[in-house]
């Protein structure tokens, strides 16, 4: 393998653990990110809620190959791929060939059309979410221990969560955790242990995607902490004073977003079918429909199990995805067949 050429598009968890997998094989690998950091998304919510620094769970892509000479790590913007040329084009002109392609560009925030909400209503995918959700957290309890309209020291200590997946039930306990434990002995106007915590769900339950007893178990834990839980709402708007769900208005300085994600364009860029959410449809060997030589992989494809169920969008999962694809190469080069990918029970 050793003119193999390999571009990577994407250093999360799949990507990184595809290069991983590729240790030793000699191929000449080209790994692309927009930003220039691997970063451990699960714990994104705890920096946006004091308990973590950024630099905790942020690591130099670059830093990570360094002794690796077959990788060649470049910070830059995928704006397309043309199969027919195996070229990918960079925002600025570069563009990149490739025998074996990797799409692991991961996910974004959906608001459903609702773009508008995004200044007011911010998701959690990025550092820089984190670090904006932890500032308006804070400064709102701030805000509030110098406010003297009781109205509005209520909006400012109300926090509205959208969404009760992973993302928002984590976000939506550990704010009530901070309000209730860690700060009341730190203010004196104000008794922070009065700050309601608002969890939004459209659906019939939180944590939709794992087992009904693990739902029912985190609703309750939620409670437990003074969350409220509203169950089967939706929100029919998002503004700088509140979040209306149906015909009612709840005052809130501090919305965050946890609702939904939409795969990035890899599926344009690659001009197949994708899910609803944007996600690419693929084979069983996890490539793209038609192109052999072209996977994708982690939040960014479309993963069915045998059962019929997805493959969850989690760590987890894109890492047995990248370890998987890694095998592929490795595989062809050998002139055997890497098999079908297949997700074990505890994935």
């Amino acid at each position: 393998m050793s003119d193999h050429r390999v571009v990577v598009v994407g250093g999360g968890f799949g990507g990184l653990q595809f290069v991983n997998g590729l240790k030793g094989a000699g191929a000449k690998i080209t790994l692309v990110d927009r930003r220039n950091h691997h970063l451990f998304q699960p714990l994104l919510y705890q920096v946006a809620t004091t308990i973590l620094s950024t630099s905790e769970i942020a690591w130099p892509i670059r830093h990570l190959y360094s002794d690796r000479p077959d990788v060649t790590t470049l910070l830059g913007e995928v704006t397309g791929v043309d199969t027919s040329a195996k070229q990918v084009a960079l925002r600025g002109g570069m563009t990149l060939g490739y025998d074996t392609l990797v799409l692991a560009t991961g996910a974004t925030h959906a608001y459903f059309g609702r773009d508008d909400w995004a200044p007011v209503a911010p998701g959690l995918k990025t550092l820089e979410d984190a670090t904006t959700i932890r500032r308006r957290v804070l400064l709102a309890f701030e805000r509030a221990e110098t406010e003297t309209d009781p109205v509005a020291r209520d909006a400012l200590l109300t926090f509205a969560i959208v969404g009760a997946g992973p993302t928002g039930v984590e976000l939506a306990g550990i704010i009530a955790e901070l309000a209730r434990k860690t700060l009341p002995r730190e203010f004196r106007n104000i008794d922070t242990r009065n700050a309601k915590i608002v969890l939004i769900e459209a659906g019939p339950r939180v944590l939709a995607s794992f087992a009904e007893e693990l739902s029912a178990y985190a609703q309750q834990a939620l409670e437990k902490l003074g969350v409220e839980v509203h169950l089967g709402e939706f929100v029919t708007d998002c503004t700088a004073d509140g979040v209306k769900v149906g015909e009612k208005f709840i005052p809130s300085r501090t919305i965050v977003w946890a609702a939904g994600v939409e795969a990035s364009p890899a599926a344009k860029w690659l001009d197949i079918p994708a899910d609803r959410a944007g996600r690419a449809i693929v084979e069983k060997d996890l490539s793209a429909p038609g192109l052999p030589d072209v996977f994708v992989i982690g939040d960014t494809a479309s993963v069915v199990r045998e059962n019929g169920k997805p493959v969850p969008g989690i760590a987890p999962a894109a890492k047995q995805q990248g370890a998987y694809v890694a095998k592929v190469p490795r595989a062809a080069a050998q002139q055997a067949c890497a098999g079908a990918f297949s997700l074990p029970a505890s994935g």
